[in-house]
């Protein structure tokens, strides 16, 4: 079992007199820099001058600067832009001011697991990976509790990284609900394997079959929408809050039946083997190598497909009937 980290575990003191650079005011960015700042730490915050993110870090009382400034200031370097930017924002403008004595940071290991940030050796790479997002990071602060995180070490140079990744985990309220240690190839092929094979991409594909095998059949669409999207919520939530077994005593009998009969069959020996080869491709960085070079061409693939899915008829059918419902409209 993995050893969990608390408060006790971790000391803020380790920050102090240090500058942290945010690199990034998006989702885990205006969370982890306004959480950082009120915990007292020194915090600097780096984003592209007349866009959204650029103004929502005015608002929160930051002075947002160019990503050479911050990082040319900053002790720690911590970068929260997208997988597929931080490789050339790290090459022209970060790598110059990575000097002895710094640390570079990351929430996915994604970069420096597979190459495309190579850090120099006289500084600590580290991560802190708070497994919830942005949002729910922020709000858990404010209501002084936190979300749990992940910490790894890729090098420690100064022999404190450990230290200072346990101090930015609190720092960012994470050792409140407990911080796991971990490496950046575990973090990161554990979290590509997962969104492709279930929360995203089985899930997303799961949905669309059993709607689309309804209609094929001559049911009304609505009535596909609600069974096969709608209430897949319901079971969410319940497994979410309660795990499989949990969720099982808050269905119907009828249901827990088909649960367990069905299940097994539709996800059967050979959805596994496919999911082994999804895996296989994660750890011998085939995925990456597409996704690095799909990004390099302009995403063609990536925009065709989700155009594709865009013009799905589960998408016309459930943005009717989402605006039947008021409660997400408040949302």
């Amino acid at each position: 079992m993995a050893k969990v980290y608390y408060d006790k575990d971790a000391d803020l003191k380790v920050l102090k007199n240090k500058t942290i650079a945010v690199i990034g005011f998006g989702s885990q960015g205006h969370a982890q820099a306004q959480n950082l700042k009120e915990s007292g730490l020194d915090v600097i915050v780096a984003e592209v001058e007349g866009t959204p993110n650029w103004d929502r870090a005015v608002k929160a009382g930051f002075k947002p600067m160019t990503a050479e400034a911050a990082a040319e200031q900053g002790d720690i370097i911590q970068m929260l832009i997208p997988d597929e930017l931080q490789a050339s924002v790290y090459k022209s403008v970060i790598a110059k001011h990575m000097k002895k004595g710094k640390t570079l940071m990351f929430s996915h290991g994604f970069n420096i697991h597979f190459h495309q940030i190579v850090p120099p050796a006289s500084i600590d790479v580290i991560m802190v990976a708070p497994k919830g997002p942005g949002p729910m990071v922020r709000k858990m602060y404010e209501d002084g509790a936190g979300v749990p995180a992940l910490i790894a070490i890729f090098q420690d140079a100064s022999g404190k990284a450990k230290e200072t990744a346990l101090a930015y985990a609190k720092g960012i309220g994470g050792t409140k609900a407990g911080v796991f240690e971990t490496t950046f190839r575990e973090e990161t092929e554990t979290d590509l394997f997962g969104e492709q094979a279930v929360l995203c991409g089985g899930c997303t594909a799961l949905v669309k079959a059993g709607f689309e095998t309804l209609v094929e059949a001559g049911y009304q669409p609505e009535m596909a929408y609600f069974e096969c999207m709608h209430e897949l919520k319901l079971i969410v939530d319940l497994m979410y809050e309660k795990g499989i077994y949990g969720m099982r005593a808050a269905i119907s009998n009828t249901a827990k039946y088909g649960d367990i009969t069905v299940g097994p069959y539709l996800i059967d020996g050979g959805v596994k083997q496919k999911m082994k080869f999804v895996l296989d491709r994660i750890q011998n960085g085939s995925f990456a190598k597409e996704w690095i070079t799909e990004n390099q061409a302009g995403r063609p693939v990536f925009l065709a497909l989700l155009k594709k899915d865009r013009e799905h008829l589960i998408e016309k059918v459930g943005e009717k009937l989402r605006g039947m419902m008021p409660w997400l409209k408040k949302k």
